[in-house]
């Protein structure tokens, strides 16, 4: 019998924003399950020492509570197959993993680990990117560090520590303002680490599937420009636009008025933006474009994620990435009262909305 893979969840946040706080508070929870944490280096700030079973300089040192902490030095996939030998091999006992990055790294080559490496993807599976926001600091931190914002695109889940310490306008603002760069992960208050674990582990993030959650700030702002959340006129596509209080429409005429942003504090080089469209996609066309677009901007892809309304087929087709990588398959089928649409949210770096927009209509099936 197959055994299932290993869930890895990856822990992100920047410096001082609380995810060693968290990551102890995880460990010293009564959930019974032994979890190998992976570190990239022990310091003073690292787990806490008093879980400790030894101090030594050995690179796996086990916990009192059963539980596993690694340092990595070198690399990820590499940490990973020791994990997974000694497993096998019945020296280590743990069932699951969890990454915590350092507060500079970007999470897109951790990320990429477990579906560039075949080793690591035949045994681990990539649960979900979790990502800690400072709320005292994080207005100021996304403001002068690109690696804060590529962890913020990055998450499925963002955890906003510290809200105590700011009044609730601050929080309102730094809330719109994750969502505008990442409208697909759930935003929770977190306090001294205190969070329910369901909220952490086992969510999912990277399980291809037919729904496709977007934050209801998000759908709000764009019912209220317009009215209604879907735009019911014959216009076959449209795109939400999420640069600062910017929706723009795409039916396929010239928009160019609606490139005029208005004035903002926090013009983001991480930007999401939606695309839906109810004509379907001619597969060769939209296979050969993503192809194209991926190789051009795979490194200012963050993450993206679309259901798709296919020409010729019944069924949606689920999408889904990071950077270059692309997985995509069947769904379930349209149901007889479902109007088929594809949506498809992007996350990424400074990426050339409109000619992706453009680009995706041209893929669609003529009138």
């Amino acid at each position: 019998m197959e055994q299932p893979l290993l869930p890895v969840t990856v822990l992100t946040g920047f410096l001082g924003a609380g995810k060693t706080t968290l990551l102890n508070r995880i460990l010293a929870e009564p959930h019974g399950e032994r979890i190998a944490v992976i570190e990239n280096e022990f310091g003073p700030e690292g787990v806490d020492h008093e879980l400790l079973v030894t101090e030594t300089r050995e690179q796996i040192v086990e916990m009192n509570n059963g539980c596993l902490c690694c340092t990595v030095r070198g690399n990820l996939a590499r940490i990973l197959g020791e994990l997974r030998d000694k497993r096998v091999a019945g020296d280590l006992a743990f069932d699951r993993v969890i990454v915590e990055t350092t507060g500079m790294a970007n999470p897109g080559p951790v990320t990429q680990t477990f579906f560039i490496d075949d080793d690591v993807a035949g045994y681990y599976r990539l649960d979900g990117v979790i990502t800690v926001v400072d709320a005292k600091h994080g207005h100021a931190t996304l403001d002068a560090q690109p690696e804060a914002q590529n962890q913020v695109g990055f998450a499925d889940r963002i955890l906003v520590s510290k809200a105590d310490l700011v009044g609730p306008g601050e929080i309102d603002s730094l809330r719109e303002r994750l969502v505008r760069m990442n409208p697909r992960a759930p935003i929770r208050m977190v306090q001294m680490g205190q969070i329910a674990l369901t909220e952490v582990l086992d969510i999912q993030g990277f399980k291809l599937d037919s729904i496709l959650q977007l934050d209801p700030q998000f759908l709000a702002a764009e019912k209220a420009e317009h009215g209604h959340a879907h735009d019911p006129r014959p216009a076959d596509s449209h795109a939400v636009g999420e640069g600062p209080g910017v929706r723009e429409e795409h039916d396929g005429h010239d928009h160019a008025a609606h490139d005029q942003r208005a004035p903002s504090a926090h013009d983001d080089a991480v930007q999401a933006f939606v695309f839906r469209s109810r004509r379907p996609f001619v597969p060769a066309r939209l296979e050969e474009y993503l192809g194209a677009l991926t190789q051009v901007y795979g490194q200012d892809l963050l993450r993206y994620k679309g259901v798709l309304f296919m020409s010729g087929s019944p069924r949606r087709q689920i999408l889904q990435g990071v950077h270059m990588m692309i997985a995509a398959e069947p769904g379930r089928p349209w149901g007889k009262d479902e109007r088929p649409t594809s949506t498809i949210v992007f996350i990424g770096r400074k990426l050339p909305k409109q000619a992706i927009l453009k680009g995706l209509e041209a893929c669609l099936a003529h009138k």
